[in-house]
Parts: C-alpha cells; sequence; structure tokens
C-alpha cells in the first residue's frame, strides 16, 4: 500500500505533469470511486478548472484546483498514469482527466482508491481529512500529545502507530522499521510506554520517512509510482520482509499484530 513516502513521490512526479494545466473534460469509469459529490457533479464541477498546486496530507493527495480540493486516496494499488488522448481504456482505469494534450487516468487493479470534490474554504475542517492527526514533522507532535493519545491504550504500538488520527501517513512498512529503529517490541502496549521510547518514535519517525522520500518511497508487491517511478527504499529496509537482523543477526520474526503483517527482532526490541 502507498505510504506517506510513496504518495510524496507520487505528488511531485505529478506536479511536474499537470501543473497550471486545465481540465478540459472527465470521465467516470467506476462510479463508487467518487464519494463526494455524486459523480454526475463530479463531472460537471471539475471540468474548467485548473490545477494550481498538489499538497499531501498524510495518505491523501490535494489537487488544489481554481474553487476546489480533489482528494485522491490511493488505498491499496492506485496510481496515476500519462495516457495519449483517446487511448484505449482498459478494465483497471477507472477514473480520466483530459487536458489539452493527454490524458491522466486512474488505475486501480482493486478498485479501493477512492476521490472527493470539496470546497476550498471547508475542506480542512471536514471529513476525511479532519479525521486526520498531526503530520510526523508537526511541531505539536511531541511526547507529551502522544502520552496523552495512548495513556489509555492497551492496543499494541503496532496497531497505535497505524492509526491515522493520532499521527497520519505511517504505514505497515514503515511501522515496523520505526519500532525497529526505536528498539521497542511492536506488542508493547500504547499506555506502557515512557517518554524515551515516545521520544524516540517521533525522532525515528522523521527519519525513516524523510529516508524513504529521498528514495523515492519503497516499491514491493505490486505498488509504483506514478508514470513508473520505483522507489528505492526497499534497499534500505533493516527488518520488514528480512530474516536476519542486521544488528545482531538473529532470526527476525515474522508474526501477525492485529491482522497485520509484523517483523520484529525479539533480541534487539525486547
Amino acid at each position: 500500500m502507498p505510504e506517506l513516502p510513496e504518495v510524496e513521490t507520487v505528488k511531485e512526479t505529478l506536479k511536474k505533469i499537470v501543473l497550471n494545466k486545465t481540465i478540459k473534460e472527465v470521465k467516470v469509469y467506476y462510479e463508487p470511486m467518487i464519494v463526494k459529490p455524486s459523480p454526475n457533479e463530479f463531472i460537471s464541477q471539475l471540468e474548467n478548472q485548473k490545477i494550481i498546486d498538489i499538497k499531501r496530507k498524510g495518505k491523501w493527495l490535494i489537487f488544489e484546483l481554481d474553487n476546489y480540493y480533489l482528494l485522491s486516496h490511493l488505498r491499496m494499488e492506485g496510481k496515476y498514469q500519462v495516457k495519449d488522448l483517446n487511448y484505449p481504456v482498459n478494465k483497471h482505469e477507472h477514473v480520466s482527466f483530459v487536458f489539452d494534450d493527454f490524458e491522466l487516468r486512474y488505475v486501480d487493479t482493486r478498485k479501493f482508491g477512492r476521490m472527493y470534490l470539496q470546497n476550498k474554504e471547508t475542506a480542512f475542517n471536514e471529513s476525511p481529512l479532519s479525521d486526520l492527526g498531526l503530520e510526523p514533522w508537526d511541531n505539536n507532535l511531541t511526547k507529551d500529545y502522544l502520552k496523552n493519545k495512548y495513556k489509555n491504550k492497551s492496543l499494541p504500538i503496532k496497531t497505535l502507530l497505524l492509526d491515522q488520527s493520532i499521527i497520519t501517513g505511517i504505514g505497515n512498512i514503515y511501522d515496523d522499521e520505526i519500532l525497529f529503529a526505536s528498539k521497542i517490541n511492536p506488542f508493547t502496549k500504547g499506555r506502557d510506554l515512557n517518554d524515551k521510547q515516545l521520544e524516540s518514535i517521533i525522532t525515528n519517525t522523521k527519519i525513516v520517512l524523510e529516508k524513504a522520500i529521498k528514495k523515492g518511497g519503497t516499491t514491493i508487491r505490486t505498488y509504483e509510482s506514478s508514470e513508473g517511478v520505483h522507489g528505492r527504499f526497499q534497499n534500505e529496509l533493516l527488518v520488514h520482509t528480512k530474516e536476519i537482523c542486521p544488528i545482531c543477526g538473529s532470526k527476525i520474526v515474522k508474526t501477525k499484530i492485529n491482522g497485520r503483517g509484523t517483523y520484529y527482532c525479539e533480541k534487539c526490541q525486547k
């Protein structure tokens, strides 16, 4: 699944392609992908809107238009691809944004991606953006913030780091890497974390994600960025999908925590 670094990479790639371009036509081939407004309104309101900027919050792409924000979540396997005008549409292409000289198509094998079109004045104050927690680089992300969020939580920290309402953007891959770098066992309950561990989580979240962004994210399984831009951070992974701990040489444990595949070292993450 695309996580924060992958979405950041998609954002920067798309900015080079569609910035200051005007949407001439919109084609929706799979209507359930459009959450708000209705597909017909979605189409009519988007046409003749210029793409002024592309932002990101958590795992959401935010296309800033003249009058609206177009929100796009890639979910498991979504990606954007540039196609020639009127190039034949395949069964995995669900939304097409037509410009003067090309089409930008949203491709999603599993059809999990979702889009919203919202007024610029209210978009950040209503769902889904208002449901998101702090960005990893937000100055309000402190040990006291996390302590308050985790103080009554008996859930394991592995699960809590995936909670987008607390810190937004962390997914399963980087969750494992952050906890490994912090030397924290993924089964540790949120309420049991001490100040030093909370500080370590904050520090390593920034370090891991910044490094991943510089590498263009992680390309594993079926995910790749728009226009075939492959991430290189998979070459830097220390624990996720690995068999041997690079620190102590112990065998990496692969298990599941609340249904999510989890990798950790029992010796380094006691």
